[in-house]
């Protein structure tokens, strides 16, 4: 799918690549942008066209949220995009070692200065910014297809996860509703859970002892999800191994099971969901359960896009195409501001300029480069690393590096802080 504007860069229907190729050799258009491929009309407005409903559709993710744009049409709905957003990581570690950095030199210079952290107050609504930057990085991306097409409805699916049903996900009726324990011991929750018999053993005609998959003393709790049965043999024979060590890894996996990911969905999907009716468009939402069993219906495969196809109860019984291309959006950033670089340590190793244009290059620019010796020969076409000396580092979407030299560079479109690639459709 190729993005269209008209002469004054409103959006326009989307159109194919070959269609926007024969635009383009017959001089009718122009290319406004690189990544997303974009066409600009020369001879055509918004007003003198007749445009279709488009629907964006979006899967929120913790990693990745997929996205898809569908086109309700006469013939049928017709899906014109594939998408994945893939979210910045590290973000929560660089904060830590800004604040280790920082309290170290404040410790050496001011080390007598009065305390501060307890002046602080968060606003209401406040997000991790891990979590605030998913959000915003999906309306980064909503707000880039919106200069591209002409949105008129949205779909997200409300994602809710229940971090005690994960925990838990036997529990049902009143315990679920009410808690837990309520109405149960320990003990005899145990016994149910785990069928009055030895967890290692499956013995049943013994007597039973509360057992922790983590012992104690290797930093294991008293949670529930933590203990189980085991009768007096193995619990000695066990001692002081988690079962994992024992010979049970499927027991200690009931140990490990990641909540991490669903408590960022729990954080964030209202305030994605409230973000996106402030743009003024329609906002359907949908849960998990009807996006999985939708997409069974269409026989699609798992992924994220197709899940995101499957959102809300506007997913018609069938869809007359899918493209064959996704584009992945990765959510690259526009540099650091950090000027004092440091080691493993912490102690300061070198220091940055606060100048970031060098030779009218800045890093994150999509730059083509032709260089005609050296190891380096040949056409190199993508993102630039700059230096101060001139020689600069392009970086293509297959990962290879080459060492150019500015004077050999072209730019092709300026770094906005988003790599955008293109990958096969499962």
């Amino acid at each position: 799918m190729v993005f269209v504007l008209d002469r004054q860069k409103n959006p326009l229907m989307p159109c194919t690549e070959k269609r926007a190729r024969q635009l383009l050799e017959r001089g009718r258009a122009m290319v406004h942008k690189i990544a997303p491929f974009t066409i600009r009309l020369k001879d055509r407005t918004a007003a003198e066209s007749v445009l279709q409903p488009l629907r964006v559709k979006f899967d929120p993710g913790s990693k990745t949220t997929g996205m898809a744009i569908v086109l309700k049409g006469a013939k049928g709905s017709k899906v014109v995009f594939f998408g994945e957003i893939v979210h910045k990581a590290g973000i929560k570690a660089k904060l830590d070692a800004r604040r280790a950095l920082r309290r170290g030199r404040r410790y050496r210079k001011t080390r007598y200065r009065q305390a501060r952290f307890q002046n602080r107050k968060r606003k209401e609504g406040w997000l991790p910014p891990s979590l605030e930057a998913r959000v915003d990085q999906t309306l980064h991306a909503m707000a880039k297809i919106r200069q591209g097409a002409p949105v008129t409805d949205l779909s997200v699916e409300h994602v809710r996860f229940d971090t005690q049903k994960l925990d838990n996900p036997e529990i049902s009726g009143v315990a679920y509703q009410q808690g837990t324990l309520l109405g149960y011991e320990v003990r005899e929750y145990l016994l149910e859970k785990w069928g009055r018999a030895c967890v290692y053993c499956g013995a049943t005609d013994v007597p039973l002892e509360v057992e922790h998959i983590v012992p104690k003393s290797r930093g294991g709790t008293d949670r529930v999800s933590n203990l189980a049965l085991a009768c007096h043999a193995c619990n000695q024979t066990k001692g002081s191994r988690t079962a994992d060590e024992f010979g049970f890894p499927d027991i200690q996996m009931q140990a490990r099971k990641p909540l991490r990911d669903a408590a960022m969905m729990n954080a964030t999907r209202w305030r994605l969901y409230e973000q996106l009716q402030a743009t003024g468009l329609p906002v359907e939402g949908g849960s998990g359960g009807r996006t999985k069993k939708q997409r069974l219906h269409q026989g699609l495969p798992k992924a994220h896009y197709y899940d995101a196809l499957c959102v809300g109860a506007s997913t018609p019984d069938r869809f007359t195409s899918l493209p064959a291309y996704v584009q992945i959006w990765t959510a690259k950033g526009r540099g650091t501001r950090q000027l004092c670089g440091a080691n493993a340590y912490g102690f300061p190793i070198r220091h940055r300029s606060r100048q970031k244009v060098h030779f009218g290059f800045q890093t994150g620019d999509w730059v083509r480069a032709e260089r005609k010796t050296g190891k380096f020969a040949g056409t190199w076409v993508g993102r630039v690393t700059v230096r101060a000396r001139g020689s600069f580092v392009v970086t293509t979407v297959d990962g290879n590096r080459a060492e150019i030299f500015h004077t050999v560079c072209r730019i092709l479109q300026r770094g906005n802080g988003w790599q955008i690639t293109q990958k096969l459709a499962s």
